[in-house]
């Protein structure tokens, strides 16, 4: 397994079983395709059931025969697992667009190609996306299987969008390079991390990069409610010198020029895997002083050309193997306190979590939304310079 820390400069390493989607595609996928006999239309199919059942669903997916995705690379959380996963299963060719694209990136090419089978059937993003997504109306309401097994705090009411995985804001280090590794965010002010110190992206495009700031926010006297410490804490870190605006990813990690990396748990300890064979020695530590956990999540594009292989795609992903795929890469996935108590967990692989301690609490819609708008308008003043 290889794990990116990145998913807005480096999310490649797409299979040849991974096609690139051809920029010249056009055109609207054929109606036939995701219509059943007795006239059932998927793109408007609210769940499986709603469209005559699983078969009906795995029929008309079958038939479709491709689903288009984007900025999901095979390196992310065990991606590689659930796109080869789901292939096999279903002979059902999954396209990936743009492997170095951000959450941003995906939502322009729902509203940019809107109509066209290029555009993408599903989406993950970051949850602050996906909120933002669903109230422009971008997404398709759809309740898989285990919607009910999802916690409420994890779903849209309207089942737009859901938790799919998730983690805590880690502080990943090369020890071979740096001689005592920061284990909180008031270490990473210390001179000896001179030029050292790196985000995976811009926290106003990245969903890993806004929860270092919401992170480096609770660290600093913020809240979920006040993100402005995270900005003044980032501005101090380019002012002393300690902040590089270098985006971590393993490229960059493997020249030394990221030797400390703020990203999710998930994507370290899986990094830590990966560099083991190349003389990289990764150490994974959740900082005390700002303990943030978030999710990302799915969403189906409510113009999805292929909207039967799209619901499939989100079945899959809810179903016991897709969650404990996800695991595998160090991923908590949203279902498992469920699975857990249903006795579907893989508990060899929730074993080698990164150790945390408490209850995880999330930001409220309202609170992401205030959170990215500071964040619009005031990143790039705090790090310019």
């Amino acid at each position: 397994m290889t794990v990116s820390l990145s998913r807005t400069t480096a999310l490649g390493g797409a299979l040849a079983v991974v096609a690139v989607l051809a920029l010249s595609a056009c055109g609207a996928a054929p109606d036939n395709a995701s219509t059943t006999t007795d006239g059932k239309n998927a793109a408007t199919a609210t769940s499986a059931a709603d469209f005559g059942g699983m078969s009906q669903l795995v029929a008309a997916a079958k038939k479709e025969g491709t689903l288009h995705a984007i900025a999901i690379p095979r390196d992310w959380a065990n991606y590689g697992a659930l796109i080869d996963g789901f292939q096999k299963k279903y002979g059902i060719k999954i396209e990936v667009e743009n492997p170095d694209g951000s959450s941003q990136d995906e939502i322009t090419a729902v509203t940019s190609r809107k109509g066209q089978d290029r555009a993408p059937d599903v989406l993950d993003v970051g949850s602050s996306f996906a909120l933002s997504a669903a109230q422009q109306g971008l997404l398709a309401p759809y309740k898989v299987a285990s919607y009910a097994d999802i916690p409420a705090e994890q779903k849209d009411a309207q089942a737009r969008w859901y938790n799919d995985y998730g983690g805590y804001i880690s502080i990943g280090c090369d020890a071979k390079r740096v001689k005592t590794c920061p284990t909180t965010f008031a270490d990473l002010l210390k001179p000896q991390y001179k030029g050292q110190v790196a985000l995976n992206g811009n926290p106003t495009k990245s969903g890993s990069a806004f929860g270092g700031v919401y992170a480096a926010a609770v660290a600093n006297g913020g809240s979920f409610d006040d993100i402005q410490p995270g900005l003044d804490f980032f501005a101090k870190l380019k002012k002393n010198g300690n902040y590089t605006p270098v985006e971590s990813t393993p490229a960059t990690v493997e020249k030394g020029e990221t030797p400390i990396s703020i990203d999710w748990d998930y994507l370290n300890a899986g990094y830590a895997d990966e560099f083991k064979s190349k003389g990289v020695d990764w150490k994974v530590s959740v900082p005390s002083d700002g303990q943030f956990s978030q999710y990302y999540s799915q969403a189906i594009n409510k113009d999805a050309p292929h909207p039967a292989a799209a619901r499939l795609w989100e079945e899959y992903l809810y179903s016991a193997e897709g969650q404990n795929l996800w695991l595998k890469g160090y991923a908590r996935p949203t279902l498992m306190p469920a699975m857990d108590k249903a006795g579907t967990l893989d508990s060899a692989s929730a074993a080698k979590l990164p150790k945390v301690t408490g209850t995880p609490s999330f930001p409220s819609e309202a609170q992401q939304s205030k959170a990215k708008t500071v964040l619009a308008q005031g990143w790039a003043k705090a790090v310019s310079g």
